[in-house]
């Protein structure tokens, strides 16, 4: 099977394969006289398993990890739980992230007058030039009344608005 069929088999861009290749993800494949790539039915079934880890979050390192567990017949389930279980913890960090993200913009954007008046809340609360707190970090509060909102502390990286 050439490249571009691997492609099509395995759901991954021929761009990407080539790319697995040149960092050691993948071992190159036997080539033909002419220099074509040929990919056997168990490289396809390598790159549909780095496809489905990749679509999981799994970063290329974390793939390659994954990708030796499952050619390790040896190794107990046990390790890839864990593996898996970490991952977990990260992606579950990740939302907590986004929401807190969303939560700020969505109280800026609620601030915002959205009129021809050129103050805006969003602007002036990327300008200012403490280092924000990760949203992680940030630990839900009381509420607090400012002079022109009422909101969460912990609903923005800052006091301040």
């Amino acid at each position: 099977m050439n490249i571009g069929q691997a492609a099509t088999a395995s759901g991954v861009t021929a761009k990407m394969i080539r790319y697995y290749e040149s960092i050691g993800l993948i071992e190159p494949p036997i080539r033909t006289q002419a220099g074509y790539r040929v990919y056997t039915a168990e490289e396809i079934h390598e790159l549909r398993f780095i496809k489905r880890a990749r679509t999981l979050g799994f970063s290329i390192e974390e793939a390659r990890e994954l990708l030796a567990l499952w050619r390790d017949k040896s190794r107990a389930s046990a390790d890839v739980k864990t593996f898996a279980m970490k991952h977990v913890r990260d992606l579950e960090t990740k939302i907590d992230e986004l929401q807190a993200m969303s939560r700020t913009l969505r109280h800026l954007a609620q601030t915002c007058h959205g009129d021809d008046r050129p103050e805006c809340p969003i602007l002036a609360d990327l300008a200012l030039p403490d280092a924000r707190q990760p949203p992680a970090e940030k630990k839900r509060g009381k509420a607090k009344t400012h002079a022109d909102c009422t909101c969460d502390e912990g609903d923005t990286f800052s006091s301040r608005h």
